[in-house]
């Protein structure tokens, strides 16, 4: 008597992972299936009987048997799949299918274009999609974010009380392990009124030389520049030549004549303002910057030198130094003595002058200004310089009180006569 063998599977139920496009084979083998019929469907449709493709899908077929390839395999091809044997027994092997999609990036505003208001908040969003779902990172292109990271996680990104420094292309990176992470650009302006910033606001030169005034401005929309020589507008001349390139705006004289000295500002506007800075063009002297060492070498003198810069001759040279007395909580100046030298008569762009201050107080601390003068006036006083004779060496508080009364400044009271600058005493002011 013949005994007929119950069909088995051989192959194993499993899960497969596949990505999007990918081709996927999901094994059914079946030992002894005489004459039953084996099924692959998937929930209630079913998909093949027998060699029989019921399915009108063109991407399934059957392969080495019963095997069921799906080509191409889609988001929606996700799920279970059941092989079975159609004994009765309704004997079912299971794969579940997963497919992993590479995230994907919307955006929101869809252009990826934001303007804020200076002052305002703006909130950046990326909403990404895959499988698994992404993480998201944001970054700043060329720059760090406004909140001083590099990088932070998160869908948004909201950015307070903005200003230009927070404007630029901000980057969202989505990442799943899926294919390659995926990033989409940000274009953040930030509207605001012009602001201004001048390279020097006194610019030295001479007669028959070049002289050049910049401007830094900023400003969204960007703004429109004006050159201004006092209140009359500015237009390009022979002589005269302004550039723009980014945000740095040039005014080139040439041949600077003594009508060319004087005030000048450039004013710039937008649809939210407008904002000025002013410059000097001076053929007057540079301030002085001292050059000698601070400690003397000897008890009760000390040779003081210094450089100023000026076109024309130097006319006239005025030095002024006072003893600082020092105690444990203050430093009490003493009176200032006045010196007026007369320069070499050199044809030099740069003069370095020195002068030998004799009778000093041996172990004293010093301080020095000096205002030099040409055929257009008085330079503006140099700085403080404090200097040391030969002696006690200044005590560990001491310097420290030194170091302190450097953070003042002397200026000279405003005159337009430089014939009133007399008694020294009484024209300097502490700031």
């Amino acid at each position: 008597m013949d005994v007929t063998m119950a069909p088995r599977f051989l192959s194993h139920g499993q899960t497969f992972r596949a990505v999007i496009g990918d081709t996927l084979v999901l094994p059914c083998e079946v030992e002894d299936l005489g004459s039953y019929v084996l099924l692959w469907r998937r929930g209630s449709a079913v998909l093949t009987a027998a060699s029989l493709m019921v399915t009108r899908d063109p991407r399934f077929r059957l392969v080495d048997g019963y095997n069921l390839e799906i080509n191409k395999v889609m988001p929606q091809d996700a799920g279970d799949y059941v092989c079975q044997i159609s004994d009765g027994e309704n004997r079912d092997q299971i794969h579940t299918v997963e497919i992993l999609v590479p995230p994907s990036i919307r955006m929101s505003p869809s252009n990826g274009q934001l303007k804020a208001r200076k002052g305002g908040s703006i909130t950046l969003e990326c909403k990404a999609s895959g499988n698994p779902v992404p993480s998201i990172h944001w970054t700043r292109k060329d720059n760090i974010l406004p909140t001083g990271e590099k990088a932070i996680e998160g869908f948004s990104i909201t950015l307070d009380k903005v200003d230009r420094h927070q404007a630029g292309v901000y980057q969202c990176t989505a990442s799943n392990g899926v294919g390659d992470p995926v990033t989409v650009d940000m274009q953040l302006d930030v509207l605001y009124p012009p602001e201004i910033e001048v390279e020097r606001s006194w610019v030295h030169t001479g007669e028959g030389y070049e002289a050049q005034l910049v401007c830094i401005v900023h400003g969204e929309p960007a703004p429109e520049l004006m050159w201004y020589q006092d209140t009359i507008l500015l237009d390009p001349t022979d002589r005269r030549k302004m550039e723009s390139r980014g945000s740095k705006h040039t005014l080139n004289i040439r041949n600077v004549q003594g009508s060319d000295f004087g005030n000048y500002s450039c004013v710039a506007d937008n649809s939210l303002g407008r904002a000025k800075k002013y410059m000097e063009l001076s053929g007057r002297p540079s301030p002085a910057e001292f050059r000698s060492a601070p400690f003397s070498r000897t008890w009760d003198s000390y040779n003081l030198t210094w450089v100023v810069e000026s076109y024309p001759p130097l006319e006239e040279v005025r030095l002024l130094y006072r003893k600082l007395m020092m105690n444990e909580t203050y430093q009490h100046p003493g009176k200032w003595h006045d010196v007026i030298l007369q320069p070499p008569n050199e044809e030099t762009f740069t003069h370095v002058m020195s002068y030998n201050i004799r009778g000093l107080d041996h172990g004293s601390v010093f301080e020095a200004i000096v205002q030099a003068k040409n055929k257009y006036g008085w330079n503006e006083v140099s700085d403080l310089y404090q200097f040391y004779t030969r002696g006690a060496e200044p005590e560990m508080e001491d310097m420290e009180l030194i170091a302190s009364s450097e953070s003042f400044s002397v200026t000279p009271c405003r005159t337009m006569l430089a014939t009133m600058w007399i008694v020294m005493s009484t024209v300097y002011c502490y700031l």
